[in-house]
């Protein structure tokens, strides 16, 4: 018995906009609180994407996440580019993020405080970071 089609060709699976309603998380008290919708769904989104280490967790996709490692101990320049490269890279990979505006940062002692606004189908977030370099 054949597990795979002799012949003619596999049905094509196209991804498509993936539903945005998820569990919103109450990060007051770390408990998940009822549903997220719309804008809400896609800040709490950016939130995980920016703290979760790409390549390190089996449960999420490669390309979820964002890429950290290799920032600290750089010149500060080199890190304010590659960061905003970096957050390129992990945002866009949501279907539901359109771009990044606003990026600025601003460098003290051995930080690097970052701010920016992430346009989104739904509306704008706006978001603050910190690096240690």
């Amino acid at each position: 018995m054949a597990v795979l089609p002799e012949s003619g060709t596999a049905p094509m699976q196209t991804p498509g906009r993936q539903p945005s309603r998820t569990w919103h998380i109450d990060q007051e008290t770390a408990r998940i609180r009822g549903e997220a919708d719309g804008l809400e769904a896609v800040r709490q989104a950016v939130e995980i994407i920016l703290n979760t280490e790409r390549f390190s967790w089996q449960i999420y996709k490669p390309y979820s996440g964002m890429q950290w490692a290799g920032l600290i101990g750089e010149d500060p320049g080199y890190v304010a580019a590659e960061l905003l490269r970096r957050l390129q890279e992990a945002l866009l990979a949501d279907d539901r993020v359109l771009g990044i505006s606003g990026f600025d940062y601003e460098i003290t002692g051995d930080t690097l405080t970052a701010s920016l606004a992430v346009s989104t189908v739904y509306g704008t977030v706006d978001g603050n970071l910190e690096v240690m370099i």
